[in-house]
This record gives C-alpha cells, sequence and structure tokens, in this order.
C-alpha cells in the first residue's frame, strides 16, 4: 500500500509499506500451494505427477521439475523444524522404536532401486514421531541415534536392537501384539494351546481398554497392572516354560511359545510403569502412511528424496497424533518460519502450534 503522508511542518512524501518476508525468495511459489504439495503427497498419498494433472485443469501448467523443484524448495525451508522435532522426540526418556523400508533410486545404477529403511522413533508421552531415513537396516543406525539416550526402549524382536537393550541405561520392553500374533498363526496347528495363549493375552487387553476408556491416571493404571495383569503374566510364563517342552520346536505352536518366552521379560516389563504401553501399535499407526504412500509414488528419487519424506512424515505425523489439521499447520508455518526466531522454533512444532490471531 502507498500512503501521503501530509503534514504542514513537513513536505509531503509518498510511503511505502515495506514488502513482507516471502518464504520461497524469486520464486512464484506461496505458502498456501507448497502446503497443499505437502499435504497431498504425504497425507492423502497422491504423486507429484498426479497434483500436476490436477493443477493443470485448475489453469496451472507447471512442468514435473517445478513441482519437484517447489516441494524441494519447501522442505528444505522446513528443515530446521524437523531438527527441533528431533531434539524433543529424542530428549525424552520413554521411546518405541520401529523400522519400514523404502524402495530409492540408484543413482549410480539406472532404472534400479535399492532398500533403505526409515527408522521410527515414537515419543508417547508427549505424542511426537520422528523418522529418521538410513540405507539400510544396520543395527549401527539406532545405535547411532540413541548413542545418548537414557530410559525406556519399546520394540519388536528384530535382533538389531539387541545391542540397545544390553545397555545398563536402557530398560527394553517388548511387544506384545507381536506375541499375539505368533499365536493367532498358530490356530490351525494346535488350536487348544493357541487359544489358552491368546485368552490369557485378551484379559491383558481388556484390562487396557478399561483403563482407556476410564482415562485413569498412571499411577492408577500401574496398581492395576500389579493387581490384575501380573497375575496373568505369571500364570502365562508358567505355562509357556511347560508347553515349549511337549511341542514340536519347528511347528507354529513352538515358534510362537519360543518367540514369546525368548522376549518374556521384556514382554511383561510393560507392567512395572503405568505410563508403559502393552504394545508399538501407536508407532505402527504412525508408519500407516508411509506403507499406503508407498503403493502410489512406488519410490524415492534419491537419498535426498527420502530424507525430505522422513521430515514430511515426522511433521503430518505428529499433527495426526494431536489432532491438527494438516493443511493449516502447514500453510502458517511456511508462511511464519522465514521470520521466526531460530531459538523459539519448538512453537512451530505440531504439538505446540498455535495459529496466528486473525
Amino acid at each position: 500500500p502507498k500512503y501521503v503522508v501530509d503534514d504542514a511542518s513537513t513536505d509531503s512524501a509518498v510511503m511505502i509499506a515495506p514488502m513482507p518476508s516471502l518464504p520461497f525468495p524469486k520464486s512464484n511459489l506461496g505458502a498456501s500451494l507448497a502446503a497443499h504439495i505437502c499435504v497431498s503427497k504425504f497425507a492423502d498419498h497422491l504423486p507429484l505427477y498426479r497434483q500436476r494433472s490436477q493443477l493443470k485443469r485448475a489453469g496451472l501448467d507447471v512442468s514435473d521439475s517445478t513441482i519437484g523443484g517447489w516441494f524441494q524448495a519447501s522442505a528444505t525451508l522446513l528443515e530446521p523444524l524437523g531438527d527441533a522435532l528431533r531434539k524433543e522426540v529424542l530428549s525424552q526418556d520413554y521411546l518405541q522404536v520401529d523400522e519400514s523400508p523404502i524402495p530409492v533410486q540408484d543413482n549410480h545404477k539406472e532404472g534400479t532401486l535399492r532398500k533403505g529403511y526409515h527408522w521410527v522413533y515414537h515419543a508417547p508421552l508427549i505424542k511426537a514421531v520422528l523418522f529418521d531415513y538410513r540405507p539400510g537396516r544396520s543395527a549401527e543406525f539406532p545405535t547411532e541415534v540413541l548413542g545418548d539416550f537414557h530410559g525406556t526402549m519399546q520394540t519388536d524382536g528384530y535382533a538389531g536392537y539387541d545391542k540397545l537393550a544390553m545397555r545398563e541405561d536402557i530398560t527394553a520392553l517388548a511387544c506384545m501384539a507381536h506375541a499375539r500374533r505368533k499365536f493367532d498363526k498358530a490356530l490351525n496347528n494346535d488350536k487348544a494351546c493357541a487359544e489358552y495363549a491368546l485368552g490369557r493375552i485378551g484379559e491383558l487387553y481388556r484390562l487396557e481398554r478399561s483403563c482407556d476408556q476410564h482415562e485413569v491416571p498412571s499411577e492408577v493404571r500401574h496398581r492395576y497392572r500389579r493387581r490384575w495383569a501380573l497375575p496373568i503374566l505369571n500364570e502365562l510364563e508358567g505355562w509357556l516354560k511347560q508347553e515349549i517342552n511337549v511341542v514340536a520346536p519347528k511347528s507354529p505352536i513352538g515358534e510362537a511359545i519360543a518367540y514369546a518366552l525368548g522376549l518374556w521379560p521384556r514382554l511383561r516389563a510393560y507392567a512395572t510403569d503405568g505410563r508403559y504401553l502393552i504394545d508399538n501399535n501407536r508407532i505402527e499407526n504412525t508408519i500407516r502412511p508411509l506403507a499406503i504412500g508407498r503403493k502410489n509414488y512406488l519410490f524415492a528419487g534419491s537419498d535426498r528424496g527420502a530424507r525430505h519424506a522422513a521430515l514430511m512424515y515426522s511433521l503430518l505425523g505428529t499433527c495426526k497424533l494431536h489432532d491438527v489439521e494438516p493443511f493449516a499447520y502447514l500453510r502458517d508455518v511456511i508462511a511464519r518460519i522465514p521470520e521466526h526466531k531460530a531459538n523459539r522454533l519448538t512453537e512451530l512444532l505440531p504439538q505446540n502450534w498455535r495459529p496466528l490471531a486473525m
């Protein structure tokens, strides 16, 4: 806007308001379209080429390289926010950890793909999730990320977590849902044994559902577990130790019992604290959008693209955990982040975000 300053004491002058900071200097990309591209791909699972078709129908004809560049610019702008989220998650003393593959285009061999992995770290107590892309499934990756971690780590039975689980400053929990699935698969092999185990585990889950429905605090949940869950866990442990000697080791029921016994100290450890979860289902729910996305965009174009995908899944996954509308969130954050103070970036994380008053 232009204004004329008409003051008798001074000469008239034209005043022009300064331009607001642009999220993407020297570009006609605005916060709204940038947010739409990110949310469409990583929340609604629309690959960029489909979005390009949508934009063309709306009268905006852009090339593949342009829309790809717009996404890269958006992800680059949000990288400091991803770093802030990473610090928040890894500072917690209770984490759930899981991993999921993502095909990545091999730049050294044209037309070929290699398997990378998104390692996922979920902090249940603050409801935040971090996706960390790495080029493989080696145990060195979570060991590096959790090098300074002290607390409780909950995982499935993958041996890659064993080195971390043996550290004195880490309490290891396992996932009861994974143990339950083994017995469910064994129903056709030994129905009586499998149903017994499923029944005992079902009682444990009924207690958890009751606590969830009544929204009991963690201290009360801990007391309930000591009173009701521990006797069931003790009974189930005795049954497992007895049955392991009479079932065929290579049978489905034998494998289910061996799996549960091998992880038993970690499986029952959730009952020692009312804050802990009985399984890893919540972290698996945060990974589900990645699995759906893979079926649509098929692969990441590079390691950089996979890292940008991890950033988006982290921010949008945390939005979902806090019932934050993802488009409104990203549109506001992309517009605000260029002028936002670096030491206050945590204010823009989904769990802390408050839209500016209009």
